[in-house]
C-alpha cells in the first residue's frame, strides 16, 4: 500500500517521516517531489572495480547550470533530508526528468526501513542536458511495512550509507563479503 498525501502529512507529524527541507507545495497526492542537491560527483577512473574503493571527484553545479554528457556516470544527491522510521521509501524519478532523457537511479531506487540521510543519486542520460542545483529531480513514494523489522537501516553495524552527508556517496561494494562460487 502506497501513502496517500494525507497520510504522509500525518506521518511527517508524528515524525515517522522526515523531510528537510520540508514544503507542502511539493507534496502530490502520493508522493513527494525532491530536488537536486548542488554537488555532483565522477569516478577517478573510467574503468571500476567493484572489489576496491573507487574513489570520485566531487564539484559544484555552477549558477548557471552544467551540462551532463551520455556514457557518463554521475552520482547526484538530494537537496532534501530524508529520515523513514516506519515505512519503506522509494525513489523515482519525475516524468519530467524522464522526458528529458536523464535516468536518476540505475538500481538503488528503494530505501530500507531506518534510512536517515540525502539520497545519493546515478545519474545518465540519453542525450546532452543542462541541469540545475535546485531543480525537481525526483519524487518519494512510502510504502506499508507488513510486520515487525528486526534491525533498522540506522541501527545495523553493516549498513555502509549511515554517515550524513550532503554529497553523493560513491559505492561501497568493496566493503562488502564477497562469496567464492
Amino acid at each position: 500500500m502506497i501513502l496517500s498525501d494525507k497520510r504522509i502529512l500525518e506521518e511527517i507529524e508524528k515524525g515517522t517521516i522526515v523531510i528537510e527541507p520540508f514544503d507542502r507545495k511539493y507534496l502530490g497526492t502520493n508522493s513527494y517531489d525532491v530536488h537536486l542537491g548542488k554537488h555532483l560527483a565522477c569516478y577517478r577512473n573510467r574503468v571500476l572495480d567493484a572489489r576496491i574503493h573507487n574513489e570520485v571527484d566531487h564539484f559544484e553545479i555552477p549558477s548557471d547550470g552544467y551540462i551532463l554528457q551520455p556514457g557518463i556516470l554521475y552520482l547526484g544527491v538530494t537537496l532534501e533530508y530524508t529520515e523513514t522510521h516506519h515505512h519503506v521509501p522509494f525513489l523515482e524519478g519525475k516524468s519530467s526528468t524522464g522526458r528529458l532523457g536523464i535516468d536518476i537511479h540505475a538500481t538503488a531506487g528503494k530505501g530500507d526501513v531506518g534510512f536517515c540521510n540525502n539520497w545519493t543519486l546515478e545519474i545518465s542520460c540519453a542525450q546532452p542536458v543542462r541541469i540545475y542545483a535546485g531543480m525537481p529531480i525526483g519524487q518519494l513514494i512510502y510504502f506499508v511495512v507488513e510486520g515487525q523489522i528486526a534491525t533498522l537501516y540506522n541501527q545495523k553495524s553493516s549498513a555502509k550509507y549511515n554517515r550524513r552527508s550532503q554529497l553523493p556517496v560513491e559505492s561501497m561494494m568493496w566493503k562488502n563479503d564477497f562469496m567464492k562460487p
